[in-house]
């Protein structure tokens, strides 16, 4: 019987629990697409267009899969990894989620012909700094149809983020959506009105109401919306659990199902949702776990 390449093959018991102390996300559907970004793209895994290793929390890693005439399958947990290369070498890319555990984490690699076996690395701690911000109550302290309208959002986005499409990326090295000073870091203990909330999990990019914001890499649209804490938002899908988001927009020029070349435009910056001026939050997810958006920066 032929493996389905969108699911991890059976584990023991116990292998499966040590995968998953490791995994990076949660089960989900996921969205397939069938728009091109380049001939071949997706085979060459070289330095110039991979993205800057950090084995910390919101980082990646790179593991060599070793030769194979085939692309191997990887997963972190049951969710699908991004593995580029060539039968001398594969490599999976993992995102490591801001809320991982430093030290060792594991995937399952499966290259047909073989058993499917696991993969171990290690995730080293980092310290990110804390911000206080004062914002409106009402976006702090929910009232019940704020939160349920929260909930809504997040059960749909989370939908949206179990997006694995093919081909894979020709490069997962991006350009900065929108030109300006960072405002805010990725990973930043968020303190809101006196209360700890989550981290921050993008770039925040400083720029006035109305300035260009473009597509950080070729890529298909396969959301855009109003939210509660994000405002207007678009969501892009790269191809191979690559997404990427820009929020807080004050018009949205695309709708779902385009595709975009990068450095199209998609939309302008503004001050919707819960901010406290206007800016573009830039956030991008690796096997649904939110990343660093400057380990992708081109050069």
């Amino acid at each position: 019987m032929l493996q389905n390449p969108l699911v991890p093959p059976a584990l023991s018991t116990r292998s499966r629990r040590s995968v998953v102390r490791g995994a990076a996300g949660a089960v989900g559907l996921l969205l397939l697409g069938n728009w091109r970004l380049a001939s071949g793209a997706g085979e060459a895994a070289t330095e110039a267009n991979l993205p800057q290793v950090a084995p910390v929390p919101g980082g990646i890693v790179r593991l060599s899969l070793g030769p194979s005439q085939e692309r191997p399958r990887a997963w972190a947990g049951e969710v699908p990894l991004l593995v580029l290369g060539d039968p001398i070498e594969w490599s999976a890319l993992v995102g490591i989620p801001l809320s991982a555990t430093p030290g060792e984490a594991r995937i399952v690699v499966q290259i047909d012909g073989q058993a499917p076996r696991e993969q171990a690395y290690t995730v080293v701690p980092k310290r990110y700094a804390e911000q206080r911000l004062t914002v409106e109550p009402k976006t702090v302290d929910l009232s019940p149809q704020d939160l349920a309208r929260f909930e809504r959002e997040r059960d749909h986005q989370q939908t949206v983020i179990t997006a694995f499409s093919e081909p894979l990326p020709a490069s997962l090295r991006m350009r900065v959506p929108t030109p300006g000073p960072r405002s805010s870091s990725f990973g930043l203990r968020r303190v809101f009105n006196g209360q700890s909330r989550n981290p921050h999990s993008g770039m925040d990019i400083a720029a006035p109401s109305g300035t260009p914001v473009v597509a950080p890499l070729a890529g298909r649209v396969i959301d855009t919306g109003d939210y509660f804490f994000n405002g207007q938002t678009v969501w892009l899908d790269h191809g191979g659990g690559l997404l990427s988001m820009v929020c807080h927009l004050s018009a949205i020029d695309v709708a779902t199902g385009d595709v975009l070349d990068a450095g199209q435009r998609l939309g302008a910056v503004g001050a919707t949702g819960r901010v406290t001026g206007p800016h573009l939050h830039w956030g991008v997810m690796l096997n649904r776990a939110m990343v660093d958006p400057a380990l992708l920066l081109a050069e």
